[in-house]
């Protein structure tokens, strides 16, 4: 009974979001792509369905986009796990998480491709939501990231583990450290 009830909202959730929203599909093609799956060749169906049966990581994401976080059948597809993105950040599609355990996202908004591992702490500086950061496009943070106050991190930027962000970073970079500093500038 479950695997049918999984199966009806499937096909009306993609009918009534997946078909009209391209941050949605832009979320799917990057996961796909990024995890190496054999489904990217499957209909834009088939690939919604195989991450949301099989990925939780994306069907938190999922359920966020459609501003339904407290969706009443959101434990049919994933545990329980501690995330939390504000409704006020603007995300671009082709977002990628992996395991967001203990991730919290506040920010002014965030460009497209995304990619953020666990324990990421985007948000405002003296509890003052005019202190936000702003992210560029393709911006891949490494776990336990803390990224606070009015800053803007550029496009193509790639932030390391452990790092501590609290000035601007400027596209084609990487930077790491606490605080993070660039350490290696990438060709743009």
């Amino acid at each position: 009974m479950k695997h049918l009830l999984r199966r009806l909202l499937l096909r009306i959730w993609y009918r009534r979001y997946v078909l009209h929203d391209v941050s949605i599909q832009d979320d799917i093609v990057a996961t796909l792509e990024v995890r190496g799956s054999k489904v990217q060749k499957e209909s834009l169906e088939k690939q919604f369905n195989h991450l949301m049966l099989h990925y939780p990581d994306y069907a938190l994401l999922f359920f966020w986009r459609i501003n339904k976080s407290k969706n009443q059948w959101r434990g049919l597809f994933l545990d329980d796990i501690p995330f939390k993105i504000f409704r006020s950040t603007e995300i671009g599609g082709g977002m990628m998480c992996y395991h967001p355990f203990s991730t919290v996202i506040n920010a002014k908004s965030i460009g497209k491709n995304f990619q953020f591992r666990n324990g990421l702490t985007i948000g405002n500086k003296g509890n003052d939501n005019a202190q936000l950061p702003t992210l560029g496009d393709f911006v891949t943070v490494g776990a336990q990231v803390v990224i606070i106050g009015n800053i803007t991190i550029g496009d193509h930027v790639l932030i390391g583990a452990g790092s501590v962000v609290v000035k601007d970073v400027p596209s084609h970079c990487v930077v790491a450290g606490n605080p993070a500093k660039i350490i290696k500038r990438l060709n743009g």
